[in-house]
């Protein structure tokens, strides 16, 4: 099981966020990479946890041919754009936006006075050319939620061959998932494959993992789509 934490990246950050990115997949960043990054997993290009400052935006900024998976583990975000325009998200909810031929703009902004904790994930679309689109998501507490992926006959979430899925974990949940997983441990403490995991931290293994919950926690799985 390889494990890349939050205090093995250097701090980044632009407009009015801090963050630390965890993923640079080399088919979308190339040459700009950080050698500190690793490569995702079939579509999933891209990791970074963020910390908007007080009352801190991204700004608005345009996306195309990308979709891009926004994970609330703390506190608050005030979603602005061309998609579902004044929707918010709070601690626990997702919004997963499909930029696609047509693209969208967006501005995430913090509208609290302290600082807030979001996860941005995106993956690269399986066909070019598609319509822009947008989900969002409020799991329950210990419930494990597909966010992300599937095959067109459904419509509970965006098809892909890369599939996401999100638990508000509680103490003393397991969770096991066979076969090659990334797994994101947003906050709270785990156990996965024996070994005690600290929050903020990115795991991968081509076998699985078996994760058990020591205090409450926000997992995030990305695997490919069966």
């Amino acid at each position: 099981m390889d494990i890349l934490s939050y205090k093995q990246l250097s701090q980044g950050g632009f407009a009015g966020l801090k963050e630390r990115r965890f993923v640079m997949d080399e088919r979308v960043f190339g040459a700009r990479k950080t050698a500190e990054t690793v490569n995702g997993l079939k579509n999933f290009v891209y990791l970074a946890d963020a910390n908007f400052l007080p009352n801190g935006s991204t700004g608005m900024h345009p996306h195309k041919e990308i979709d891009v998976i926004s994970i609330m583990a703390d506190g608050n975000v005030s979603h602005a754009g061309s998609l579902e325009h004044g929707q918010s998200l709070s601690i626990g909810q997702a919004q997963v936006q499909r930029a696609g031929a047509e693209g969208f703009s967006h501005n995430e902004i913090n509208p609290d006075s302290k600082p807030n904790q979001l996860i941005q994930i995106w993956a690269l679309p399986d066909k070019s050319g598609e319509k822009a689109s947008y989900k969002a998501y409020s799991p329950k507490a210990g419930e494990l939620v597909h966010i992300y992926g599937g095959n067109k006959n459904q419509t509970k979430t965006m098809y892909s061959q890369t599939s996401i899925s999100m638990v508000n974990a509680l103490k003393e949940q397991k969770f096991t998932h066979k076969g090659e997983v990334m797994a994101y441990i947003s906050k709270g403490n785990v156990i996965a494959n024996g070994k005690t995991i600290p929050p903020r931290s990115l795991l991968h293994d081509v076998k699985g993992l078996e994760i058990s919950v020591l205090a409450d926690a926000q997992i995030i799985f990305i695997y490919a789509t069966k």
